[in-house]
């Protein structure tokens, strides 16, 4: 394995932590309505378990309203279970094929709670991205040791690590403040 491999290695793995944090972001509901998050409720179709969107359009009504319209007739019932059964706390109703959520307003307290949630979930993901520096620094270590490059190519190659993760967290918390906003946005 060779520095660049290393640096590379490290950058794509600190690339799908941000995406991983982005899609955890995602689920963290605002007081605004957004389809996604209907993302990881899954509805017994046939047998099987799968996602409200295959088996659904899904679609925003105003603001503060999503519509789920099934592609079946006999899917309402079900769709609209599996959305009041999930843990958003979302309360679905039926006007003949199609089902409004309604999205409740955030009381302060919940907003707090979130912005709670969204800072742990910022600092599990600046914890991935640390890991990922110490390891791209171990491997560089075992190519000094191995004789493979020398002390300042090491010396470089932390420091390069380095930038990279200080970029990468420094995104992380872009999208950490950002979705504070967006939760504490009345």
């Amino acid at each position: 394995m060779t520095i660049s491999d290393i640096k590379k290695n490290a950058e794509g793995k600190m690339a799908k932590s941000v995406e991983a944090f982005k899609g955890e972001l995602q689920k963290i509901r605002t007081g605004r309505a957004h389809p996604g998050i209907l993302d990881q409720v899954h509805v017994d179709y046939y047998g099987s378990m799968v996602p409200i969107s295959q088996v659904a359009n899904v679609n925003l009504l105003d603001a503060r309203t999503i519509s789920v319209q099934p592609w079946e007739k006999g899917m309402g019932a079900k769709i609209e279970k599996a959305i009041r059964e999930s843990d958003l706390g979302l309360n679905p109703s039926s006007q003949g094929d199609l089902i409004r959520v309604p999205m409740p307003a955030l009381t302060e307290e919940r907003r707090k709670d979130l912005t709670k949630v969204v800072r742990h979930a910022g600092e599990e993901a600046r914890i991935a991205v640390r890991n990922l520096r110490r390891d791209a620094n171990e491997h560089l270590k075992k190519l000094l040791k191995d004789k493979d490059i020398s002390e300042d190519d090491e010396r470089r190659a932390q420091d390069e690590v380095q930038k990279l993760t200080d970029r990468t967290i420094s995104e992380i918390d872009r999208l950490v403040q950002g979705k504070e906003a967006d939760i504490l946005a009345v």
